[in-house]
């Protein structure tokens, strides 16, 4: 693979936090993409994915979310990201402050399993002047509802939310098993081994990153045409069926209920979380099904519609 341009920065929020930022820069745009990680990850995590996107002419735009990578200055900061609305409202900063020189190139959002979430309540809830410039929304592994062997019990779930709410900025380790994030072992060795993926989140945005899956998997958020450029929501979801952090079925019902006319699930048969680093080849296929998702609606104005609902495929 080509060495791809990358550039690295801060962006301070309004409260003063400092979040990392990097950008792989493609050669002549296409197309650009920010992208939200997930939980206990950062931006420089995802392989061979973003470098990817960049050589085939998609700019990839990510940050590190606060409380996570390097926007953590302190120990103390680690896992705090805050309520719903901060999470939403870091997107917002973030995607308002890209390079002014891309502004005509079609704008893309997406995410990965936390990130995957997040960005599926934004793309319903989002403030409308940016949710206008977005061509279109992509989750890989979106958290929907845990795995039903991690689900924690209901009364588990109910007194985590009180005690969110009496003491927020709590730490606690959530551990998550290694041998669960894709079928490559030195990939899960890695993860278990960067000290920027830190297992600990706060009573609150371990509360709201639940209450985030629950709303969706209740249907109480959903996408719909007339938001995003154009006045057209476009779709895209990957997700594997041996996935075992993530509830695949539970992503599936949501996609089926979802009235968007272009939409697509892409269904990868028995690969696990992270898509992007699964092996060999594997992870190859799925950064050329991401570019090829985005590039095919860069080819049409916003306003033509891409065509009847795409079906799933295997």
């Amino acid at each position: 693979m080509a060495s791809v341009a990358t550039v690295e920065g801060w962006l301070t929020t309004s409260d003063s936090v400092k979040l990392y930022t990097k950008t792989w820069k493609a050669a002549t745009p296409r197309a650009k993409l920010v992208f939200v990680h997930g939980f206990s990850d950062h931006c420089n995590a995802y392989g061979i994915l973003f470098p990817s996107l960049a050589e085939q002419g998609i700019s990839v735009h990510a940050f590190d979310q606060r409380g996570w990578g390097q926007s953590v200055h302190e120990p103390a900061q680690q896992g705090r990201t805050g309520p719903t609305s901060q999470v939403l409202d870091d997107i917002t900063t973030f995607i308002k402050d890209l390079p002014i020189e891309d502004s005509n190139v079609p704008l893309f959002l997406a995410g990965h399993s936390m990130g995957g979430a997040e960005v599926l309540h934004y793309a319903a809830k989002g403030p409308k002047d940016v949710l206008s410039q977005i061509r279109g929304v992509l989750c890989e592994s979106p958290f929907v509802a845990l795995h039903p062997s991690g689900r924690p019990s209901a009364i588990t779930v109910v007194l985590g939310r009180l005690a969110g709410k009496v003491l927020p900025h709590r730490q606690m380790v959530n551990k998550l098993d290694g041998s669960k994030m894709c079928r490559d072992p030195e990939v899960c060795k890695a993860w278990e081994a960067d000290k920027l993926c830190h297992d600990t989140g706060t009573l609150e945005g371990l509360a709201g990153m639940l209450d985030r899956a629950h709303e969706l998997e209740a249907g109480k958020v959903t996408l719909r045409d007339g938001v995003g450029e154009g006045g057209q929501m476009r779709l895209w979801i990957g997700h594997g069926t041996g996935d075992q952090v993530c509830d695949y079925q539970a992503c599936r019902a949501w996609y089926e209920k979802v009235n968007v006319k272009d939409k697509e699930m892409r269904v990868y048969e028995g690969w696990y979380h992270k898509l992007h680093a699964e092996p060999g080849e594997d992870k190859v296929r799925f950064a050329n099904d991401v570019s090829k998702w985005i590039l095919d609606r860069c080819d049409s104005t916003p306003k033509e519609e891409v065509g009847a609902e795409a079906k799933s495929k295997l």
